[in-house]
């Protein structure tokens, strides 16, 4: 079982990040199941710091890209020079190429330097120049974005946010979470001191195990039903993509594994259906005119939708 060594990694992000347990698991399925993660929330919250910690605690190569507006897309991907001494064009490897790589507000690059991701986020591969470069496995994207500053940012196109496995928020922290925040960075950062707890190659083989989770037919029907149902309602524009579906079978398989259970449960799929779809829908305008928030609107769906039982 793979929960000893999850619960592992989520004990040493907590040494840095205070009371946001259930964050840091819902980050760990998006790694499980080999999926990328979307950090949306204020400045300040701890979105960087988290990324940071995941990747610390997993021994991967890790590389970050600060998006910025002038940010090209051979900065990400890499670029072919020409070596005067060699006589011969040589390939530089952008940052992408790493094993976890974390994209600082991403949504301040421009469309084209976003698109740049595509290709790796999906195929774990990179095409320059006509040459087609496979990525080191696992590869992940942790990406931050800023949802209330506009000035200067870029909406990710829907493409791209097709491909983010969760969306994730961390929240302001309560008193007692603040004091202690300030408590445990009174006489340093503890993040300069955080120790990798698995390696790479153990990382991949929890990833092969949790594909190795039961989902029963009706649990597999159940997640189902609830995708399609986005694309019926009628508050709804654009519904959940079979991507997505796919993102909530696998990512129900990854939380049944850190539960300690080699099957899905009803409930997982219901607790992850907000993380995993909320982000991917378009609203319809007499929606958006009502206030009827995305989040509103799954939660509406999940109840609905009847939920398997046993015979």
């Amino acid at each position: 079982m793979l929960k000893p060594t999850a619960d592992l990694i989520v004990a040493n992000v907590e040494k840095v990040i205070v009371g946001k347990r259930e964050v840091i698991e819902l980050a760990l399925v998006a790694i499980l199941c080999e999926g990328h993660l979307l950090i949306e929330d204020v400045p300040g919250i701890g979105k960087t710091t988290l990324a940071k910690c995941l990747a610390r605690s997993m021994g991967c190569t890790f590389r970050r890209i600060q998006f910025t507006p002038d940010l090209l897309p051979s900065d990400v991907t890499g670029i072919s020079f020409f070596n005067q001494k060699e006589q011969t064009f040589e390939f530089r490897p952008g940052p992408v190429f790493a094993q976890v790589l974390l994209a600082d507000e991403i949504n301040r690059a421009t469309p084209r330097t976003q698109s740049a991701l595509l290709e790796a986020m999906q195929e774990r591969q990179v095409t320059v120049d006509g040459e087609t470069m496979a990525l080191a496995r696992p590869f992940l994207v942790l990406a931050t974005q800023n949802p209330i500053e506009l000035e200067g940012t870029f909406p990710l196109p829907e493409a791209q946010v097709d491909r983010f496995l969760l969306r994730l928020k961390l929240g302001y922290p309560t008193a007692d979470e603040e004091d202690a925040i300030l408590l445990r960075f009174e006489s340093g950062d503890p993040l300069a001191d955080l120790q990798p707890v698995v390696s790479a190659d153990v990382l991949t083989e929890m990833q092969r195990q949790v594909r190795a989770v039961h989902v029963n037919e009706s649990v597999r029907r159940y997640i189902l039903q609830i995708c399609r149902a986005t694309r019926e309602h009628p508050a709804i524009e654009l519904g959940a993509s079979p991507r997505a579906s796919l993102g909530l079978y696998h990512a129900s398989q990854a939380l049944a594994a850190l539960r300690g259970r080699d099957y899905v449960l009803p409930d997982d799929a219901k607790h992850l259906a907000p993380y995993v779809l909320t982000h991917r829908l378009m609203t319809s305008p007499q929606a958006r005119l009502r206030g009827r928030s995305k989040e509103q609107i799954v939660e509406e769906i999940v109840a609905t939708v009847p939920v398997p039982v046993e015979s």
